[in-house]
């Protein structure tokens, strides 16, 4: 059952996948058991921050709707990381920020592997609808290898940094319950 409260954790319940949207997706059938076990679905210090960097690094590096999803839900299961959370977090790519994703990661990649790849005709492909054929020939380019490049390490990164805001975040919530209830403890005591 989902709780109806504010903050991030609301707004993840009432955005991701539940466990009965992955029951009944025939792709995880075979996975069905491992995929809903209770302890992934659960909110812990641990697994929140696990499931925000592997959100963080399937969303951004594949940026293939759907597939997003289902690749941070079987990457969850080797790490336990939380599945909704994992998820949730493959939103951040969405189709306001893959323009910008794959111009900074082409970008990155030229700056680092000094290919040359043009972020302008990336820039141009999507802005006009390219086929399928001028795609394949932009990447065969010495666009590939920038793209990739940038794009694992954008991803790299984000993971680390959401992890790291993630145990903070824990952190922080955790100690202001604590401090919550230590002011209970003391209003009620005297």
């Amino acid at each position: 059952m989902r709780q109806e409260s504010g903050g991030f954790f609301a707004w993840v319940n009432r955005n991701a996948p539940t466990r009965e949207s992955f029951e009944k997706n025939r792709f995880f059938r075979p996975f069905a058991h491992r995929v809903l076990a209770p302890e992934l679905w659960r909110f812990t210090r641990r697994s929140v921050p696990r499931g925000v960097a592997l959100g963080l690094l399937v969303g951004i590096f594949l940026l293939i709707p759907g597939v997003q999803i289902a690749g941070a839900a079987l990457l969850a299961l080797p790490f336990r990381a939380n599945i909704p959370i994992a998820a949730a977090m493959t939103f951040l790519s969405n189709p306001l920020t893959t323009p910008l994703i794959l111009a900074a990661s082409v970008y990155l990649g030229n700056l680092i592997l000094d290919v040359g790849a043009d972020v302008g005709r990336l820039m141009y492909l999507i802005d006009h609808g390219a086929s399928i054929g001028q795609w394949a020939a932009w990447l065969v380019s010495e666009a590939a290898p920038a793209l990739l490049f940038g794009l694992a390490l954008i991803s790299l990164m984000s993971a680390l940094v959401g992890y790291l805001v993630a145990v903070l975040a824990w952190r922080l919530w955790v100690g202001r319950k604590w401090n919550r209830r230590a002011h209970f403890r003391l209003i009620r005591g005297h």
